[in-house]
């Protein structure tokens, strides 16, 4: 039996991973912070079939031991500050969490289980300020917030490690992908949460940034399939994992309100407070190189997407809101 060690297990790509590792056969550690009250939500379903391990990503010490421990033949490591907005306020902390985290669990693994397969998250945000059109695997990277940069960090002291000792490492530049599971500060959550809720009559209006932001948008369910390919290779390299395709975030917001029949436009405020202080106006990516090497393919499309992100929100606010029909007489 395969087994895989993964870090940030409870979030959307850790729980879709962990999901499809267990379908597979593989014994799946996961590696949480110790927290008084830590958050299962999106592994619930799969959680007595995790071993879980406490470690923290800052503190080499525990890395160590949840590797000795889990003697895993594959190590994904996905836990980072992901948030880009958060960057900016907090760059200290999203470097120690999203650069520097990377040399501690790359050493963790050479020390302790050296012959063990590595996947490293990196991002399309390297890209930033892009340098060429499509972005590919050797597009220069031109990062424009902090998150950026800890992650190009992040990127190429993977490839350090995998030259200097020859460790089977492997990088996936991963570009947006999304689901029912992300978080609600990402704009593609926000906005599929803020129709569903609007629909319902439980919110008035969505306040947002800049509209014509263009993103290479896919469904992480499908990307965590090209994070094990990687692993699968015989040698190890880094890829680009997108869908080729390019959407606005005013298409985003055109496809989420018409589902439930309502025009976008009749709900939105511009506020100055989400937009970026240096903002990445589009990124598309070229994934080429995964679908010749690896045989990968995206599979649901962008309006798929969306449509299954709003009628997963509507059916959460609906449970979420049966006692307003109680006290108020309206039907949600």
């Amino acid at each position: 039996m395969k087994k895989a060690l993964i870090t940030g297990v409870t979030g959307q790509d850790g729980s879709y991973l962990a999901e499809f590792l267990l379908e597979k056969g593989y014994k799946v550690y996961g590696m949480r912070r110790r927290t008084s009250t830590p958050n299962y939500e999106n592994v619930h379903a799969i959680k007595d079939q995790i071993e879980w391990l406490s470690g923290d990503l800052t503190d080499l010490a525990s890395l160590m031991e949840a590797v000795r421990i889990s003697q895993p033949d594959e190590v994904y490591n996905l836990a980072a500050q992901s948030y880009v907005a958060a960057s900016w306020p907090q760059p200290l902390a999203t470097g120690h969490m999203t650069a520097l985290s990377v040399t501690n669990m790359l050493e963790a693994v050479r020390m302790m289980k050296p012959d063990a397969k590595y996947y490293q998250a990196s991002s399309s945000e390297m890209f930033g300020k892009v340098q060429e059109t499509p972005q590919k695997e050797t597009t220069s990277f031109y990062p424009r917030s902090p998150y950026g940069v800890a992650k190009v960090y992040g990127h190429w002291i993977t490839v350090n490690y995998r030259e200097s000792f020859n460790m089977f490492a492997c990088s996936g530049i991963l570009f947006n992908h999304e689901s029912p599971r992300r978080g609600h500060e990402f704009v593609t959550r926000k906005v599929t949460d803020a129709a569903a809720r609007i629909k319902l009559g439980v919110q008035k209006e969505l306040r947002i940034g800049n509209l014509d932001a263009l993103r290479d948008w896919g469904f992480a369910g499908d990307y965590i399939k090209a994070m094990w390919l990687m692993l699968q290779q015989d040698e190890p390299d880094d890829y680009v994992i997108s869908t080729g395709e390019m959407h606005s975030v005013r298409d985003l917001l055109e496809i989420a309100f018409s589902h439930v029949g309502l025009d976008y436009r009749d709900y939105i405020v511009m506020d100055p407070q989400f937009m970026r202080p240096a903002e990445v106006d589009l990124l598309l990516g070229d994934c080429s190189k995964a679908k010749q090497q690896l045989g990968w393919i995206p599979e649901v499309s962008f309006e798929q997407l969306i449509h299954m992100m709003v009628d997963e929100d509507l059916k959460r606010v609906k449970a979420e809101h049966r006692y307003y029909e109680e006290l108020s007489g309206v039907t949600v």
